[in-house]
């Protein structure tokens, strides 16, 4: 358990590091970006890119779930109560993150997916986004907090 342990911590690091790195770059630079484009690019772009990204992401985020649990479950059956609960918080923050997506963000992209791809451009285009980008912030620091965690798991096991 000593070296399997760390090794699911780290494929679960990998994964949500995907994603964590994704919403980052989503509140830190896009945000401002879409700001100052009219609302036909905004739609082309967010759109586009959510078509692309629903299809993408979705692989390394259930990995880091997966890994995630893996590490959780190992740890607690190998007496690493530490760890154990290290990776069962960043679980916890995880299906959180995942609440907020579905919840919020994903309709939103299926919105803004099929706009862009039938080159239509919504009334509500831009409140669309507004709303979207209330949450990437809090999303980003999820999944950080996430990795974080998982990191620990390394120091702890």
């Amino acid at each position: 358990m000593d070296i399997i342990i760390p090794i699911a911590a780290i494929l679960a690091i990998l994964g949500v590091a995907v994603i964590f790195g994704a919403d980052v770059l989503a509140a830190v630079v896009l945000r401002p970006v879409y700001a100052g484009v009219d609302e036909r690019t905004l739609v082309q772009v967010v759109g586009r890119g959510h078509h692309f990204g629903d299809r993408r992401l979705p692989i390394a985020g259930i990995l880091g779930v997966v890994f995630t649990v893996i590490t959780a479950i190992l740890a607690f059956l190998g007496s690493m109560p530490v760890p154990g609960v290290l990776a069962g918080t960043a679980l916890l923050l995880l299906v959180i993150w995942l609440i907020l997506f579905t919840r919020i963000s994903k309709p939103i992209n299926a919105r803004l997916s099929a706009a862009a791809l039938a080159d239509e451009v919504p009334a509500d285009a831009r409140e669309l986004q507004e709303r979207w980008e209330s949450i990437i912030t809090l999303r980003a620091f999820i999944q950080g907090a996430a990795v974080l965690l998982l990191s620990l798991v390394l120091v702890f096991a």
